[in-house]
């Protein structure tokens, strides 16, 4: 994951900002259920998941599903998937896991939410049968995705209650954060339409730090910098989500990646048994060969 690489990390502040004022509220909302946790990298094949599948293996997604309980499934970003296909990705893994298929590109990047019934349509039929193994769907919108668009943003939200499903949405350019009339009328937006509002932390984009919640279930896309201080950043997160359980948080979606996908596997495992420690949970943590 290129995006927010940048060339020294060193110089880079990577705290966690203070949580947003609403942060309480929204985690007060949280439902009444034993904690659950769900961490999983980008992709699952062989090239990307560096030191993580022994020699030999050629059910890929069988073996990564054997370590993980969840995947980001970027794949949908790139291509359109049948009930074929579909069927075959929930029926090769086990029961517990659960997929995050990213909406295609043609729905958020070309077409920019513009008159994109059908192509929504397509993907959440289709995407529907990974039923019981359908996490939550999300979109990340272009870094050059305006501002001045937000009716597009206001129609697509009005369109996708009709499928009674959660989705998450990422936004990448700054003004939807930094102007406080804008962003005020975002975030209420998703709040009370119950669309989850994605937390990215990256080095070269830390103006997306906004740890604003609008659902009481974070989604949170971490990417290290290939770098010391990944291992750092983890610990400062584990100690946030700890804050965050004892305001009531009950489930948290979390995935890992690299700017160079070299240690995706070893920092989750890293990052899943300090947070079995800290907060009592009993995710398996993944084995890798590093």
């Amino acid at each position: 994951m290129k995006f927010g690489q940048v060339e020294n990390p060193d110089e880079v502040d990577f705290k966690i900002p203070p949580d947003h004022p609403d942060t309480k509220r929204v985690l007060a909302k949280s439902k009444k259920q034993d904690f659950k946790l769900f961490v999983g990298c980008a992709k699952w094949n062989k090239t990307d998941l560096k030191n993580f599948y022994p020699k030999g293996v050629k059910d890929e997604l069988g073996y990564y599903a054997s370590h993980f309980n969840s995947v980001e499934l970027n794949a949908t970003f790139y291509k359109r998937y049948w009930e074929k296909q579909y069927t075959a990705w929930r029926e090769g893994v086990p029961d517990g896991f659960l997929f995050f298929p990213k909406l295609p590109q043609g729905i958020t990047h070309f077409s920019r939410l513009k008159d994109v019934g059908e192509k929504v349509d397509q993907f959440a039929e289709n995407s529907a049968f990974l039923k019981e193994k359908l996490g939550v769907p999300f979109m990340q919108m272009h870094n050059n995705f305006d501002p001045k668009d937000f009716e597009r943003v206001e129609a697509f939200i009005e369109y996708w209650k009709q499928f009674d499903r959660p989705i998450a949405m990422e936004f990448r350019m700054t003004n939807w954060y930094n102007d406080p009339e804008i962003a005020t009328r975002l975030y209420g937006l998703m709040e009370s339409n119950g669309i989850t509002n994605v937390l990215v932390d990256t080095a070269g984009r830390r103006d997306l730090m906004h740890m604003r919640m609008t659902t009481p279930v974070p989604f949170v896309r971490w990417v290290g910098a290939n770098h010391a201080s990944d291992k750092d950043r983890l610990d400062e997160w584990i100690a946030r989500i700890v804050k965050w359980k004892k305001a009531g948080l009950s489930e948290l979606h979390f995935f890992i990646h690299q700017n160079v996908e070299k240690e995706s596997p070893l920092l989750s495992a890293y990052f899943i048994e300090k947070l079995n420690k800290k907060i009592g949970t009993k995710v398996k943590i993944p084995e890798t060969l590093a």
